[in-house]
């Protein structure tokens, strides 16, 4: 019962502690990803909706994602998880990168913004 407790009393914690400055910005690689069905968040995928998939954000995480090459910049909304390609940072929906300017690989800059109300922390 005891680690229940406790286990219960973390899980809290976690879904109300923001993500720390260190974690909050990111440079990386972007890319698109595939059309799927459903997403890890279990969300309706849309593959001209404005969101992402992160490997350690919080469902529901806001996040500004901008185009360094162009200087464009999107709200992408996580509710996925991945991308599980090494050196890249974020996936984004097709509609996301085009917003952005590009297909393929680009080089972003990844700022957490806010949190949607209710989003799922996995």
């Amino acid at each position: 019962m005891r680690a229940l407790t406790i286990g219960a009393v973390a899980t809290t914690l976690a879904a109300v502690v923001p993500v720390t400055a260190a974690h909050a910005n990111q440079t990386g690689i972007a890319s698109h990803y595939s059309d799927l069905s459903v997403t890890a968040s279990g969300r309706s995928y849309s593959s001209g909706a404005m969101v992402a998939a992160h490997r350690t954000y919080p469902f529901g995480t806001k996040l500004r994602v901008k185009n360094l090459r162009t200087g464009k910049s999107i709200v992408v909304t996580v509710v996925d998880r991945g991308p599980f390609i090494k050196g890249r940072i974020i996936d984004l929906s097709r509609g996301a990168a085009s917003a952005l300017g590009f297909s393929g690989l680009q080089k972003v800059h990844v700022a957490v913004i806010g949190r949607e109300k209710g989003g799922k922390k996995r």
